[in-house]
């Protein structure tokens, strides 16, 4: 079993199936230990510095250099739009306010399916639909910092 253990970010690489892929969840894609299958079916451990969000088109290497593309998978989610962007801002302003990971535009706010979270946005007048589509959250002001500290 190949060991991942660097994320070289979004990077070119061939096309599959030169590289391999890994279709993964957010659920996944926030780990740093964890046992992932390749498109091709073979298993393969991610060991991944701590604190890393794994986007998709992210390219990780492996001890002996191999590499693989990450792709997020296509996840349950709520999108939020409005008709200008301070409703929107208010939106997120409650969902973070519930520590809620957002994926955040300047069109649309984007969570994972939550039916409580979108009678309460649709209580504030936006319209949220719910589909399926690939989730790429805000990693957050602390990851940004470096720290996790409130002092």
């Amino acid at each position: 079993m190949h060991k991942f253990i660097r994320n070289l970010g979004q990077i070119e690489v061939p096309a599959p199936p030169q590289v391999l892929q890994a279709v993964l969840p957010i659920d996944l894609r926030i780990k740093s230990r964890v046992r992932i299958t390749l498109d091709n079916g073979d298993e393969a451990g991610l060991f991944l510095p701590r604190g890393q969000l794994i986007r998709g088109g992210d390219v990780l290497e492996s001890e002996q250099g191999k590499r693989i593309e990450i792709l997020a998978a296509n996840e349950l989610v709520s999108t939020v739009v409005a008709k200008d962007a301070f409703a929107l801002m208010k939106a997120a302003y409650h969902l973070g306010n519930r520590h809620v990971p957002l994926e955040l535009t300047s069109g649309y706010l984007r969570y994972i399916h939550d039916k409580v979270l979108d009678d309460m946005i649709r209580g504030m007048g936006l319209a949220v639909s719910v589909d399926f589509h690939p989730f790429e959250p805000e990693e957050g002001a602390y990851k940004q910092l470096g720290h996790h500290s409130h002092g």
